[in-house]
């Protein structure tokens, strides 16, 4: 038997702990979907506009933003207005016999964190990299494992979260 002398661990206060909620309803969102890889991307937009309607969010908060492809997504992501509270990527790319993949996925991910940083608003990243199209179908169908939606809930739970932070909630 294991006792414990003078333990202070039952007595002390819980540290503060601050998460957001998944109530979209009062935010902005900015939803920058590319075109190229077109049917998968319409397949995660539809689950980010179904996870922000069920979960609270006005049709006029949320602005859809067209790019040709994901490496267009960040510079968009970098111009667009403060007034979101936050925005969600959505692309597909898609592995091929060539390294563009590689350069393509890195520099995505690596500039929306990089802008998300020094913008300091959320970004959610919903740009799948799949190796082959059947991965692709099944990231951005309808249901469970819809990468959109599940970076729409993303982007709602950090707006909150940041709500909180911007009115001294930390």
């Amino acid at each position: 038997m294991i006792s414990v002398v003078n333990s202070n661990y039952n007595r002390r206060a819980m540290p503060r702990s601050f998460e957001g909620d998944h109530n979209a309803a009062g935010l902005r969102f900015g939803v920058i979907a590319s075109r190229f890889n077109g049917e998968i991307v319409e397949g995660l937009l539809a689950g980010a506009l179904e996870c922000l309607a069920r979960h609270g969010a006005a049709d006029d908060a949320i602005a859809i933003y067209r790019v040709p492809g994901a490496f267009e997504i960040p510079t968009l992501a970098n111009a667009l207005p403060s007034d979101f509270d936050a925005l969600i990527a959505l692309g597909c790319i898609l592995r091929g016999e060539t390294p563009h993949f590689e350069f393509i996925a890195n520099q995505v991910t690596i500039e929306l964190s990089r802008i998300a940083c020094e913008t300091r608003r959320p970004i959610a990243f919903g740009v799948i990299t799949c190796e082959t199209l059947q991965q692709a179908i099944d990231r951005s169908s309808p249901g469970a494992g819809n990468k959109g939606w599940e970076a729409a809930l993303a982007a709602i739970e950090m707006a909150r979260l940041w709500r909180v932070l911007r009115t001294g909630g930390a």
